[in-house]
């Protein structure tokens, strides 16, 4: 008994993660033998306790989280919520390809220490405070995620970031440095999902916004490149600041009892480095390269004025993805040889075996679910669930919206809850006879400010595949900006994005009227 007790009081937050990892299955039993959130359907139920499972197994990491990440796989066909053959299709598309190709250009990379190179310049210009550090790599992601997918940012961003990380590790205990090493991956992923709300084509669910809203109200204003701006950037500055006050306070204030760089150590490293090898010079337009094939894939609408994208030269431009770019670049990587060292290529496979397929399966398993999520019918219980806010005060109802979204988003793919989401909130605008932007705007906002955990976003799951963060950190640091984002869209979307889209609040505009 005090063997026990002695392990408790020194384990409490390993016992804690063991009991709610037993706790989940019965939970989920529970919901499937007990609960009917659609006594005609029950998919629905069966999806919810599905995600409650792996929500909760995602959380301990008792179970290897690739694992957890293969349970619908198993489940949604026992539980009649999706056919198996549909289930396993979800986990390779586009966006895995991106992953895939975005990776094997940062091995290589790694693989002939273009980073160090890259990481030093930086150091150089921005400075070698740890604080200067983390605003610079902030910035730096949050202004790319505005134009550039954010996926694709925080690819590009990481193996830069981790470089930086090893530098401080070299002059310091690596255990002092590794702090602020999860705090310097937490902006990189949250910065990139903040930049992303600034623009229509900086995140998905802002496109899926305008396409929906266009659907379902084509008499209504057009919503442009401009007039989102105006709406999204003071939300995404506000949020940036915030972000970096926080990440400051927490992981870098708190931890000065460690050495910086000089600048002129810093100048003598780079000096070490030597002059640049062909090997580099050849990354280093291929990591350029892949960056500006991402940024001009696609034509880019600023206002009335359009920058033709480079797809447009093909026949069916719409065939390329951000996941074709990764790809090609990739596979030229293994094809070109090397002079440094003869008879090799630039990339080989023996580097390439460091793709973290952990994480592949991880997001993959996130798109399952949010297929579950679609097909069973389980977004639109969520979403139906809002109907009575219809009685409630205008800012109350956004708050509520936003908070459903951001948290929901958490364990589902944010375009697709997004996407099955705002029907709803239209239909639900016009039976209530409000300005269906007052629910659509913050729901696709709220969408793109998840935190928590890796299945959220692109960004939090390019982030844990470095192994270096866990899941409880994330989630401990991300919870509370999930309450900042709710707050903040709730009370910019209610006082400023009304101004901006001419929003009244007790006026029922003509052109939702017109909607049969």
């Amino acid at each position: 008994m005090s063997t026990g007790r002695k392990y408790i009081s020194e384990n409490p937050g390993k016992v804690a993660r063991v009991a709610l990892f037993l706790l989940a299955p019965l939970i989920g039993a529970y919901l499937i033998m007990f609960v009917e959130l659609d006594p005609n359907n029950p998919a629905v139920t069966n999806t919810l306790a599905v995600a409650t499972v792996m929500a909760l197994w995602w959380v301990t990491e008792i179970v290897p989280l690739a694992i957890t990440s293969l349970l619908p796989i198993v489940l949604f066909p026992a539980l009649g919520i999706m056919d198996g053959k549909e289930v396993s299709t979800t986990y390779f598309n586009h966006v895995i390809f991106l992953f895939i190709g975005g990776f094997l250009v940062a091995l290589a990379i790694q693989k002939w220490h273009l980073h160090k190179r890259i990481a030093l310049n930086i150091l150089r210009i921005i400075g070698s405070s740890p604080g200067r550090i983390l605003l610079g790599f902030m910035f730096a992601t949050a202004f790319l995620s505005m134009w550039i997918s954010n996926t694709a940012t925080a690819m590009l961003m990481v193996p830069i970031s981790l470089s930086v990380i090893s530098k401080f590790e070299e002059i310091n205990n690596p255990e002092r440095v590794q702090h602020f090493a999860v705090g310097l991956l937490l902006c990189i992923a949250y910065s990139a999902s903040i930049g992303g709300i600034a623009t229509l084509v900086g995140t998905p669910p802002n496109l899926s916004f305008a396409r929906i809203f266009d659907i379902y109200f084509p008499e209504a204003p057009e919503i442009s490149f401009a007039v989102w701006f105006f709406y999204a950037f003071p939300i995404s500055l506000i949020m940036f600041l915030i972000l970096f006050i926080y990440l400051y306070l927490v992981f870098v204030k708190r931890k000065r009892n460690w050495k910086s760089l000089s600048r002129k150590e810093i100048d003598q490293a780079y000096k070490n480095l030597g002059k640049k090898k062909f090997e580099e010079k050849v990354l280093s337009i291929a990591f350029v390269a892949l960056a500006l094939l991402w940024f001009f894939r696609a034509d880019i609408m600023i206002g009335n004025f359009r920058i033709p994208g480079w797809s447009n030269f093909f026949n069916l431009p719409q065939y390329f993805n951000d996941g074709t770019v990764a790809v090609f670049v990739a596979i030229l990587l293994f094809v070109i040889p090397s002079k440094e060292k003869p008879g090799t290529f630039l990339m080989d496979w023996k580097a390439a075996e460091a793709i973290p397929w952990e994480i592949i399966l991880l997001f993959g398993g996130g798109f399952a679910l949010a297929s579950g999520f679609k097909e069973s019918g389980l977004s639109t219980w969520f979403g139906e669930q809002l109907q009575f806010l219809s009685d409630i005060h205008p800012i109350l109802l956004i708050f509520c919206i936003s908070f459903l979204v951001t948290f929901l988003t958490e364990v589902t793919s944010n375009t697709a809850t997004v996407e099955t989401l705002l029907p709803i909130l239209a239909g639900l605008a016009m039976s209530i006879e409000t300005n269906p932007l007052l629910l659509m705007l913050p729901a696709t906002i709220a969408g793109s400010l998840a935190f928590m955990l890796p299945v959220a976003t692109p960004p939090n799951a390019i982030i844990f595949g470095s192994k270096r963060v866990t899941i409880i950190q994330m989630a401990k640091t991300g919870f509370l900006l999930n309450l900042i984002g709710v707050l903040i869209v709730t009370l910019l979307t209610y006082y400023f994005g009304t101004l901006v889209f001419d929003i009244s609040e007790n006026v029922f505009p003509d052109w939702a009227k017109t909607v049969k």
